[in-house]
């Protein structure tokens, strides 16, 4: 199962931990990924959608 926005796309994203002696290790920021139930084409349809494009009104809700 993919952790990603099925609007618009954001994921994981990698990069480094940094120690106080510049050692550095690969580690993963995940993005706020929420399940919730939007209308597509006019049913309510689960779907998964970051915090940003709900916030943003991107999706429409299905209460």
């Amino acid at each position: 199962m993919a952790k990603a926005c099925e609007i618009c796309g954001k994921g994981s994203m990698t990069g480094s931990n940094v120690s106080h002696s510049n050692k550095k290790t690969k580690r993963k920021w995940k993005g706020n990924i929420q399940k919730l139930r939007a209308m597509v084409d006019g049913k309510p349809t689960r779907v998964k959608v970051c915090t940003q494009c709900i916030r943003s009104g991107k999706i429409e809700r299905a209460f």
